[in-house]
């Protein structure tokens, strides 16, 4: 997949924001300090288009990222985050469940997990948030190359067994440093889209 145009069409925070063209969307889900950010450049090739922060749990909106005017990336604020109050925190499940339910053009879920550790109830507890819409989930496990060749494939097994895969789920093993996992991740999208 070639990456021709980008463009931070929609911040949202309500419904009433979103884009009203029905292009297929891929949502991007994930703790705060999971690599999001890095996920998105690296995916759109562009180095700091979506800002990337010392500060976990910058993202406080919905943003719609149009890709080649064809698709949208969909990020939203991080999970997990200690010094976000519960109140706020709540204030973002409930944006995001709001989303869930008025997207029809939702094509995947793209769960972006931490490989260097084991998936924590958060990260359980969003992906049984998705099968709870009957949603595909791929698990994108970034910081791959941050892990030493001797753990990783340590590593791959404790995901796999902390993740109950259904037919149309799947893990990617994802570097923005080596850009590993990422034709993988634009052949989801191809195929989601119907141009593979």
């Amino acid at each position: 997949m070639k990456i021709d145009t980008v463009e931070l069409k929609s911040i949202a925070v309500r419904t009433s924001q979103y884009p009203e063209d029905k292009k297929d969307e891929f949502l991007l889900v994930g703790r705060s300090n999971v690599g999001k950010s890095s996920f998105i450049n690296s995916i759109i090739s562009r180095k700091n288009f979506a800002h990337t922060s010392a500060t976990p749990g910058k993202t406080k909106t919905l943003n719609f990222y149009l890709i080649n005017d064809k698709f949208y990336l969909v990020d939203v604020p991080g999970y997990g985050y200690a010094s976000v109050s519960q109140e706020i925190q709540k204030k973002f499940g409930l944006m995001i469940e709001e989303y869930l339910i008025n997207r029809e053009n939702l094509k995947r879920v793209f769960l972006l997990i931490d490989f260097r550790h084991k998936p924590t109830e958060d990260d359980l507890l969003m992906f049984n948030f998705m099968k709870h819409y009957n949603l595909d989930v791929t698990i994108v496990a970034t910081k791959y190359d941050k892990v030493g060749q001797k753990d990783r494939v340590k590593n791959e097994s404790i995901l796999k067994e902390s993740f109950e895969l259904r037919e149309n789920d799947n893990i990617v093993l994802f570097s923005s440093v080596t850009k590993k996992g990422r034709e993988e991740i634009y052949t989801i999208i191809e195929e989601c889209l119907g141009t593979k």
